[in-house]
């Protein structure tokens, strides 16, 4: 029995100190990440264009084509990325930067893929929405900011999994889901417990997936010197190609859509850039089904020729972190699905608000009965030992 009760009071230990170094970060990211749940309904509703209507059925322009309308605007600037909009296959977005390999400064052109007309120059780097992302990804801090809040998460994920562990000591006699009214602070302890329990399949799935998606920039980097170098090897010690030695765009998603023909475009990347070499194209193609649009598979290009060089599946990190960033928004379900995922935003919010206040409020006077020893007891033991009195 002792040892129980020792192991119960380190749980409870751990759950409070988890949750209290972690909540002030975690009201944060909720509260910027309840918008950008809808970030492509808003961008829709504020982007200042209308898209022309046309025929279902009516032709897409060279890729070549769009790529040199696009140019046009941005002659200073070098392309390093074309995307097809997923949720809009008739809009093209090229993106450009100030050399090759930036990644900041970045420019970009929204174009009609049927007849390569310029639609839009938003500037990705500006707005409330661009403010929003980089509170919740990286606090404005790079990978140091994406790093210490993937920290944050993985106290979050620590607290939730300690809570659960305390959980049924704290109940007792009292049945699932008792909310008790003797006092307001008895209340709210109950009520915290109730919904943290009722939420908490949900908030392990958001918490470790944005613990993963942390992580996003290391894998990356580890995927580049790991199967892109292995994929490159032949072309090393090669001098970089200029953008005029650079080929057809649209061979090189030719070659690629013709390698991968159970596959459609998703975007490609230029030479240089994160995702490609110096001297290659670097097409990346998904699924088309639901639960494969968000998986992707990269053919390497020859820029200069056009020809294949490699195409291999991405490992099984990359593969984690691509499922994870829907999951993390609701974001492979349609507006139901979010509407979902914003409502348990909210109450995750009302969850951590509680705690903080059953914290704060541990050693205040309370009112109305003074609850019994077992009753303190109890409530020492609860999802958020830490916010009861220490016994």
């Amino acid at each position: 029995m002792r040892s129980k009760t020792r192991a119960l009071r380190r749980w409870t230990w751990i759950h409070k100190w988890s949750s209290l170094v972690c909540t002030v970060f975690l009201l944060l990211l909720c509260a910027t990440g309840l918008p950008l749940i809808f970030h492509h309904e808003i961008e829709d509703a504020t982007r200042d264009f209308k898209l022309p209507e046309m025929p279902t059925d009516a032709p897409r322009a060279s890729l070549d084509r769009v790529v040199e309308a696009a140019r046009a605007r941005r002659p200073d600037m070098f392309v390093q990325f074309v995307f097809i909009d997923a949720d809009e296959p008739d809009l093209v977005n090229v993106s450009f930067g100030p050399t090759p390999t930036a990644q900041d400064g970045n420019k970009v052109v929204v174009l009609d893929a049927r007849s390569a007309e310029v639609l839009e120059e938003p500037d990705p780097e500006t707005g409330v929405m661009y403010v929003l992302f980089k509170l919740h990804v990286d606090l404005f801090a790079g990978l140091p900011g994406k790093l210490f809040l993937g920290v944050m998460g993985l106290l979050f994920v620590i607290a939730v999994v300690s809570g659960v562990i305390v959980y049924a000591p704290y109940l007792g006699k009292l049945e699932f889901a008792t909310v008790r009214t003797r006092n307001t602070r008895i209340r709210w302890l109950d009520l915290h417990n109730v919904i943290g329990i009722v939420t908490v399949a949900w908030v392990l799935v958001v918490g470790a997936t944005g613990v993963i998606n942390t992580w996003a920039d290391v894998a990356i980097k580890f995927w580049q010197y790991d199967q892109l170098a292995a994929m490159t090897a032949p072309y090393r010690g090669r001098p970089a190609l200029t953008q005029a030695e650079q080929g057809s765009v649209m061979q090189a998603v030719h070659t690629a859509s013709t390698t991968m023909p159970d596959l459609t475009f998703a975007f490609v990347a230029y030479p240089g850039t994160l995702f490609s070499s110096p001297h290659h194209y670097a097409v990346f193609m998904r699924g088309t089904a639901p639960l494969t649009a968000r998986l992707l598979k990269p053919a390497l290009i020859d820029a200069k020729t056009g020809a294949l060089t490699d195409s291999r599946n991405l490992p099984w990190y990359i593969t984690g972190l691509l499922v994870s960033q829907p999951l993390h928004f609701g974001d492979y379900g349609g507006l139901p699905l979010k509407i979902v995922w914003a409502l348990l935003d909210l109450i995750t919010i009302i969850v951590l608000v509680s705690g903080v206040y059953l914290w704060l409020a541990k050693k205040a006077p309370v009112r109305g009965d003074e609850p019994s020893d077992s009753t303190r007891i109890q409530e020492s033991r609860g999802i958020l030992g830490a916010h009861s009195d220490k016994r």
